[in-house]
C-alpha cells in the first residue's frame, strides 16, 4: 500500500477517534455538529456574510444597488460617503456583518481567550478578501498597546493576520506597526472624535519603513467601523512608500444612512450594536 494512503487513513481513523471521544461542537452555541471548525444550523443562519451589492471602496453593504452609483460610467458601485471623500486606503472588505450573529464569534475571540475561532473567522475573510489576497505582499495587523496586549495576552488582528498568511501565502509581519500610547474604547464617538482620539497614536519604526516602499499591504482588523483606525495606520504606509494599502476586516458596520428603512433583522440588529464596536 502507498505510503501517503497509509498516512491519510491514519489521520482519518484518529479523526474519527477524536471526535467519538470529543464530538465536534458549533463554534458559537457548543451544540454537537457534523465537522469541526463549523457553526450549527441556527447559528450559521444568524450570521450574516457580506457580498454584492456593497461600494467597491469602503466595502459598506448596501440593501439594494440603487444605494450605490459608479464614479465613472459602467464603472463599479460606490456609496455617497466615498463618492464625497474617497477613503485613504484603496479598498477595504470584510465577511460579516457586525451583528448579534458575528459578535457571538468575535467578542469570544477578543475577550474570551476563544483562540481557536481565529481560524474559521479567517477563512471567511480570505474568501471576502480574495481580490485583496491576490495583489497584496504583506499582511499587517492593527496593533495594540502593550497595556491591553498583556491583558488579553494576544492581540486577535495578529492572530487573524496569521491565520490569513497561512491561507493565502501572503508574508505576515505582526511587528510592522506599533501602538505608540493607549486609546480608550472608541465604542460611542463618531468619526471625527476617533479620529481626534487616534491621532499620533500609532508608529512605523524607523527599522521597519524599508520593509513597506513599494509593497502592496492589507491591513487586518477584526471589526471595521468609522474606518479611524485603520485610516491612521494607513497613513503612516503610505508615508513609507507603499505601492497599496487596502483593509481586510472580520466584521463591517453598516452604514445607518444606508438603512433605507429597512426592516431587514441583521441589518437592523446591526445598526443596534454599532454604537457599541470597539474598533480599537
Amino acid at each position: 500500500m502507498d505510503r501517503q494512503a497509509v498516512v491519510l487513513g491514519l489521520r482519518r481513523l484518529g479523526g474519527a477517534v477524536l471526535d467519538a471521544l470529543l464530538p465536534p461542537r458549533c463554534l458559537a452555541c457548543s451544540t454537537v455538529v457534523p465537522t469541526q471548525g463549523t457553526l450549527c444550523g441556527d447559528c450559521f443562519r444568524a450570521v450574516a456574510l457580506i457580498g454584492a451589492p456593497l461600494c467597491h471602496r469602503c466595502g459598506v453593504p448596501f440593501i439594494h444597488a440603487g444605494q450605490g452609483q459608479p464614479v465613472c460610467l459602467g464603472g463599479p458601485l460606490h456609496c455617497p460617503k466615498c463618492i464625497a471623500r474617497p477613503p485613504e486606503y484603496g479598498q477595504a472588505r470584510a465577511a460579516y456583518l457586525y451583528d448579534k450573529g458575528s459578535r457571538r464569534l468575535l467578542m469570544p475571540l477578543k475577550y474570551g481567550d476563544r483562540t481557536e475561532l481565529a481560524g474559521p473567522i479567517a477563512r471567511q475573510m480570505a474568501h471576502a478578501g480574495q481580490e485583496l489576497l491576490e495583489g497584496a505582499e504583506l499582511l499587517v495587523p492593527v496593533p495594540l498597546h502593550r497595556r491591553r496586549l498583556l491583558s488579553r495576552r494576544y492581540n486577535q488582528a495578529a492572530l487573524l493576520a496569521w491565520k490569513l498568511s497561512r491561507l493565502s501565502g501572503v508574508i505576515c509581519v505582526p511587528d510592522l506597526l506599533r501602538r505608540r500610547r493607549a486609546t480608550q474604547p472608541l465604542g460611542g464617538f463618531g468619526a471625527i472624535e476617533r479620529a481626534v482620539m487616534l491621532e499620533d497614536a500609532f508608529a512605523l519604526p524607523v527599522r521597519n519603513a524599508a520593509r513597506v516602499r513599494g509593497r502592496r499591504v492589507v491591513l487586518v482588523d477584526d471589526v471595521l467601523t468609522s474606518g479611524a483606525t485603520v485610516t491612521a495606520c494607513a497613513r503612516l504606509l503610505w508615508a513609507a512608500g507603499a505601492a497599496g494599502v487596502d483593509v481586510l476586516a472580520a466584521a463591517r458596520v453598516p452604514d445607518p444612512t444606508l438603512a433605507d428603512g429597512a426592516e431587514l433583522p441583521s441589518f437592523r440588529n446591526a445598526l443596534d450594536r454599532s454604537a457599541a464596536a470597539d474598533d480599537v
